[in-house]
């Protein structure tokens, strides 16, 4: 039996009631949209958030060595997202901030800042291949994480390097990025599937950073999902109150998807 809302007054003897209009606040999945097929998830332990200040987040999900793109693609439309072989999923106690974002590039247009960012870099040409980590990429990436993170970890080892960025269990593209003297600028790692491409994780050299290469780096991949007859680019989680992530609901129009497993447009004044 579904509970009432306390909120309402029970109806008088004899009144007729419409059932919809009892349960008229939103449908919500809880504690999270479910995954795509039947699967045992595992709970991760709980840690500090590493958005928002003062909060703790946790995790569900399942380690996977093979997904096929299409069926890894129904994973992001269900909220998950992964990190290596590891497919997981937001579950975090009384918060709902972590929502997934994508963006139908068939009717995105990119603004002012954008258009700047794409003039500030004529000179650099880009390679796609098959992703593989290299001695150049992870110098790049050890810079990055160093400078722009202000980050220095035991975990940022070669090895730890590959697993989280290149040890994909799904179709996966690396756009290297390079200018005229051939010197590594920028690497994406993108998943793709029939119909989508995924930005998973993007890293420079932050002594460019004049040439606002993660804005670059994005619409070039918003470029060639176009390009190659793909209906969405996916940015990951978007956090409205983390200003980190708010250049990711700048390439417009996008979408967000709700807690009850809709992609909804985000209005242009969000």
């Amino acid at each position: 039996m579904l509970p009432s809302d306390p909120s309402r007054p029970n109806p008088a003897q004899g009144e007729v009631v419409d059932p919809a209009a009892q349960f008229s606040y939103p449908f919500s999945y809880f504690p999270a949209i479910p995954p795509p097929l039947p699967l045992s998830l595992t709970t991760l332990p709980e840690h500090a958030c590493s958005y928002l200040p003062g909060k703790t987040a946790r995790s569900r999900g399942v380690w996977a060595s093979r997904v096929p793109a299409e069926l890894y693609r129904r994973f992001m439309d269900a909220g998950f997202r992964r990190s290596g072989k590891l497919i997981y999923q937001p579950i975090c106690a009384r918060c709902r901030e972590c929502q997934s974002i994508r963006v139908p590039v068939n009717t995105f247009a990119p603004d002012k800042s954008q258009r700047r960012a794409w003039r500030k870099n004529p000179d650099i040409t880009v390679t796609i291949a098959p992703p593989m980590a290299s001695d150049e990429t992870y110098a790049l990436y050890m810079r990055y994480v160093r400078q722009w993170h202000s980050r220095e970890s035991a975990e940022d080892s070669p090895e730890a390097f590959g697993r989280f960025l290149y040890d994909s269990p799904t179709e996966s593209l690396e756009f290297r990025y390079r200018n005229p003297l051939g010197q590594l600028l920028a690497v994406g790692i993108c998943d793709i599937s029939s119909d989508a491409l995924s930005s998973v994780y993007f890293f420079f050299d932050p002594a460019e950073s004049q040439r606002s290469l993660g804005t670059f780096g994005a619409l070039y991949e918003l470029q060639y999902t176009k390009a190659n007859l793909l209906k969405y680019y996916y940015l990951g989680y978007w956090i409205k109150s983390c200003g980190s992530m708010s250049y990711k609901a700048r390439f417009r129009p996008c979408e967000l998807l709700g807690a009850d497993g809709n992609w909804v447009p985000v209005p242009p004044d969000e």
